[in-house]
């Protein structure tokens, strides 16, 4: 089947942006579309202006046999900052609090959009970064890690606080959460990670990071390597910080219980 030049624009838009960070050699779309390399070419053009114009990523091209194009996703400075600014405005609603100082944040959390933009703003910063998985614990850092490995084209790895039956033979270790100061226990599945690979850590909330630590200590059982660590909001006012490289969006400045306030400001994204 012959295809007219926007079809071929419209659909190759659409593939690469469903296969970010994979290596595609000119010969897929050659063979896809009927069309010279040439032509190819000039479409792979087009579409790279307007994806750095637009603030949507870039295309790598790769010269050589085994070469080829790949997408590599990106955002937009002003737009992300203002979105962060958005998300602070919503966070500091004094609904939010509840008993013990935590913060209501499903709601956030379970949309999609949110998600998933916060999800490409995480992957965009880690682009150039050798990740081979992303990994979180169980539960409410998985929406974020599922939208992080999307944008990044890795697997998830959860880490767990029980062991399921259907996950087989675990390791497991014990760590000191870093605002209660009490030993909890986290397990992963044997088979869920490979000796040496590069991780990616997602949460969506960091207070002293022990949770975090955690998690770096469970790659140290499995001889895997740190790549990089991202929260979606950390505390700025926590006692002794467990973790000292990280990224984060959002940082709680201030939340005062007896009136009923919550401050936020940009975290260190930018």
């Amino acid at each position: 089947m012959k295809f007219r030049r926007s079809e071929r624009l419209i659909d190759m838009t659409d593939y690469l942006l469903t296969h970010p960070r994979q290596l595609v050699p000119l010969t897929v779309f050659a063979e896809r579309y009927s069309s010279a390399k040439s032509s190819i070419s000039e479409d792979l053009a087009i579409i790279k202006e307007v994806f750095e114009e637009r603030g949507i990523g870039t295309l790598q091209t790769i010269a050589g046999a085994a070469g080829g194009v790949k997408f590599q996703v990106q955002v937009d400075k002003e737009e992300s900052i203002s979105f962060i600014r958005g998300l602070c405005d919503l966070i500091t609603d004094p609904g939010r609090i509840l008993p013990g100082g935590y913060l209501f944040m499903n709601d956030i959390l379970g949309n999609p959009a949110i998600v998933q933009r916060v999800g490409r703003m995480i992957a965009s910063a880690y682009v150039n970064t050798d990740i081979d998985v992303v990994m979180t614990v169980a539960t409410k850092g998985i929406p974020l890690a599922y939208a992080v490995a999307n944008y990044l084209n890795v697997p998830v790895v959860i880490v767990r606080r029980d062991s399921l039956v259907t996950e087989g033979p675990t390791v497991s270790i014990n760590y000191v959460s870093g605002s209660s100061k009490r030993i909890q226990t986290m397990v992963l599945s044997k088979r869920s990670l490979a000796e040496g690979s590069n991780v990616l850590i997602i949460d969506d909330f960091m207070k002293a990071g022990g949770t975090v630590n955690g998690m770096i200590s469970m790659l140290e059982e499995f001889r895997a390597n740190v790549a990089g660590i991202a929260v979606l909001v950390e505390a700025e006012q926590a006692d002794e910080r467990l973790v000292d490289n990280y990224l984060s969006l959002i940082k709680l400045s201030e939340v005062d219980l007896k009136q009923k306030q919550i401050k936020a400001i940009e975290g260190n994204y930018f």
